[in-house]
């Protein structure tokens, strides 16, 4: 009896933690090879409407759920996506849910994608909180929250995890650099045979982020400022 019970209770955890992408409108497809998957924001009224896809369930493994995402999309020929919020009874947005969320689909030109420079993205892990400094000023990331920063050309930034055998990286952005996307972790995250999601960059505990994973990060984590 003890046995069933405890089996219950892992399959009924299981379910609580499954989440499941779904492709909920296909408008039309787009034949093209773009391997992004880019969030837009302003650029819509240029872009065409392919579908829609919806997340259901909370997951901590962002990775895998971006891969589910990225694979759905591309199966219409996405090459970008903004969020489309649930909305109230008075057409008022919802809060964003973390177990529940959906992406506009579209594809637009790359020509047409607005040119996004001199920013530092720093994105918490999913579950735990995150010291870090940067050029000596200390930060305490919450879970699913992320740090922007605008930084200056020519000035060095000093990016250390504030661990005994922590990881610390240096970063000089030139003038009209584009952004920079990292994740401060302290578990190991393995890319996918998508390619999407992956790395760019490791070193430690800090690790670089393939723009279109940090931009999906950046739609389903909260902003530090907004957050405090």
């Amino acid at each position: 009896m003890k046995n069933l019970i405890i089996v219950v209770f892992v399959i009924f955890a299981q379910f609580l933690n499954a989440q499941n992408v779904y492709m909920t409108k296909v408008e039309k497809t787009h034949e093209n090879t773009d391997k992004f998957l880019y969030k837009i924001n302003g650029e819509e009224k240029d872009a065409e409407y392919l579908g829609e896809i919806e997340v259901q369930g909370y997951s901590k493994n962002d990775v895998n759920v971006f891969s589910l995402i990225y694979k759905k999309a591309k199966e219409i020929g996405a090459n970008t996506f903004s969020l489309k919020a649930f909305e109230n009874v008075d057409g008022s947005p919802l809060d964003f849910n973390p177990a529940n969320y959906r992406f506009n689909l579209y594809y637009l030109s790359e020509e047409k994608l607005t040119d996004q420079t001199g920013n530092l993205y720093l994105f918490a892990s999913s579950d735990k909180d995150q010291k870090i400094s940067i050029n000596k000023k200390d930060y305490i990331l919450s879970p699913r929250t992320y740090l922007v920063l605008k930084t200056v050309p020519g000035e060095i930034y000093t990016i250390s995890t504030k661990k005994l055998l922590g990881s610390t990286i240096k970063l000089q952005p030139k003038s009209g650099e584009k952004n920079q996307y990292f994740q401060i972790s302290a578990t190991k995250i393995k890319s996918d045979d998508t390619g999407i999601g992956g790395l760019n960059l490791k070193s430690g505990d800090i690790i670089g982020l393939e723009k279109s994973y940090a931009e999906f990060l950046s739609v389903i984590y909260v902003n530090h400022e907004q957050s405090n």
